[in-house]
This record gives C-alpha cells, sequence and structure tokens, in this order.
C-alpha cells in the first residue's frame, strides 16, 4: 500500500475553464501537502471502438484530433500547475480511456484527494458538478474536492466545517486543511427547528430551544476535543445554529476559504448514498469544497 504522504492528489479535467481552476487550485494543495500531481483527461471516445463491429469503428482523423485535442489540454494543465506551485514535486498528465466517474473512481484508490472543476462542457465531456461530483463524492476512496471559480477571500478566512454524528473523517480533514493553512476553523452543528410555526413558538415558550441548545453545544464540545487536543495549533470558533445543517453551512460558507463536510447522512439510507447536506453543498457552495468519506 502506497503511504498516504507519497499518495498524489489527482485532478480531473476537460477543455471548461473550471478545470484550469481545479488544476491550479490542486496544484497549490499538492505542494502544501509535499506530493505531486496527476493530471487525468478522459477519452470518452475510445468506448465506441469496437473491433468485432467496423460499422461502429470511428475515422483515424477523428480519433488522432480527439488525442491530438486531449493532448492540448494536458499541456495547458501542465503549464498552469507549474506557474501556479513551482515547488511541486512533479506533474504528470495521462488519458485515460472511458468516462470521468470509473477512471477518477479508480485513481481514488492511489490518491489523497481527487480535485475535479465545477463545470464542465457538456453532457459527454464534463458537467463535473452534476451527477458526476456527486458520484465521485458518494464512491471514491479518498476526499473529492470541487472547486467553483475562484472567489477573492481574506488570507486568514476561516476553514469551516460541518459537524453531525458522522463527521470523523471530515474532522480529521478539516482541521488537517486548517493546519496547513494556519487558518481559523469555524466548525457548524445545526439542530432543526420544530415543523411549524406554532409548534416553535410552544417550544421556545416552554423553554426547551434553550435546553436544547445546550445540550447540542454540550455535544459539539465533545465531539471536538480529540482533535483540538491533537491540532494545538488550530484556532476553533464553535458554532451551534438553530437551523438544517445545508443552510447553516452556507451562510458561513460565504466567508470561507474552503468547507468541508462528509459524504453520508444520518438518515435511514446512511452510508448508501451522499447525504443531503453534502447533495446541497455539491452544488451551491459558493467556495471550494471537500467531501470526505
Amino acid at each position: 500500500m502506497i503511504p498516504q504522504l507519497r499518495k498524489p492528489v489527482v485532478v480531473g479535467i476537460d477543455g471548461a475553464a473550471s478545470a484550469l481552476d481545479a488544476v491550479r487550485w490542486a496544484a497549490v494543495e499538492a505542494q502544501r501537502r509535499g506530493t505531486g500531481l496527476r493530471v487525468v483527461c478522459c477519452d470518452v471516445f475510445a468506448l465506441v471502438y469496437l473491433p468485432d463491429v467496423p460499422t461502429v469503428r470511428l475515422p483515424e482523423s477523428f480519433r488522432n484530433a480527439v488525442a491530438e485535442q486531449a493532448a492540448q489540454w494536458l499541456q495547458q494543465a501542465r503549464t498552469a500547475a507549474w506557474q501556479q506551485a513551482p515547488r511541486l514535486r512533479y506533474v504528470r498528465t495521462f488519458i485515460r480511456p472511458g468516462t470521468p466517474v470509473p477512471a477518477l473512481l479508480d485513481e481514488s484508490k492511489r490518491a489523497q484527494l481527487v480535485v475535479v472543476g465545477s463545470r464542465g462542457l457538456g453532457p459527454v465531456s464534463g458537467a463535473f458538478a452534476g451527477s458526476v461530483a456527486v458520484e465521485l463524492s458518494a464512491h471514491a476512496e479518498c476526499p473529492v474536492a470541487i472547486i467553483r471559480r475562484p472567489v477573492a477571500t481574506e488570507p486568514d478566512a476561516p476553514v469551516v466545517v460541518g459537524v453531525d454524528g458522522n463527521a470523523d473523517h471530515a474532522l480529521e480533514t478539516a482541521f488537517e486543511c486548517a493546519a496547513q493553512r494556519r487558518a481559523p476553523l469555524e466548525a457548524v452543528h445545526a439542530w432543526h427547528t420544530v415543523g411549524t410555526a406554532r409548534a416553535w413558538r410552544n417550544f421556545h415558550d416552554e423553554g426547551r430551544a434553550a435546553v436544547l441548545q445546550r445540550e447540542e453545544e454540550r455535544i459539539l464540545d465533545e465531539t471536538l476535543a480529540p482533535w483540538c487536543e491533537k491540532y494545538l495549533d488550530v484556532e476553533v470558533r464553535r458554532i451551534v445554529a438553530q437551523d438544517t445543517p445545508a443552510r447553516a453551512l452556507l451562510r458561513h460558507a460565504q466567508h470561507a476559504q474552503l468547507v468541508v463536510v462528509g459524504s453520508r447522512g444520518r438518515g435511514a439510507f446512511a452510508g448508501l448514498v451522499l447525504g443531503a447536506t453534502s447533495q446541497q453543498l455539491v452544488h451551491h457552495a459558493p467556495c471550494p469544497l471537500i467531501v470526505a468519506g
């Protein structure tokens, strides 16, 4: 097994502008982690070639054009990576046959992190913020980062992490990212309000909301305690919100440099699909997002 620190950061690209944004972000992240960068471009047309069915063979000129285009995209990515992170250990580029999800899921077996852009060229060559990003986030064997076009943030902007009852992987990733960036960490824990306005007023008037708030604060403190002991240099800001997790995280993401969430929810289907909160963040986070296992 490859030691964690030697595993590369992998970034999947196509010709979209957001792919180069993802490459630049991934290059800095790989440099920060002291590892190398693998840039992967998928040749979806390779699946069309069926030697036993001559009628579906693609013209050689078309295949050459596809290969030349992929090589051009990879060269652009290589140049962008070195320009953004000149102290990278290495940059290696690959063309993989097939569609993005199977290729990048396979890459995730040997990676620290898989990175994709938020927009692709269309249903064939991209659309990473749609089903591709969701599938990768749900099934990859390492954390997955989804990168939107960079927005200006303050140098000391926080890393934000969502904390629920299944947050160990997210907390490990978030504390490590905050430590590497020397950034504060905002730990956001949300609890739901009662379903109707009248019920909520009664709940509040009876003092039960205050009791529940204190209990949720205690739970958050207990959850964070071992991580705070391990990462003594990370400033931790505890936030307990009376809101849905997605709304609370999106609100705090507005001033963050990175948001980290777990990939699984706590409902009846937890562990089988990407959690509802994580899906909301995949589609709407205003800053880079890491979905941890």
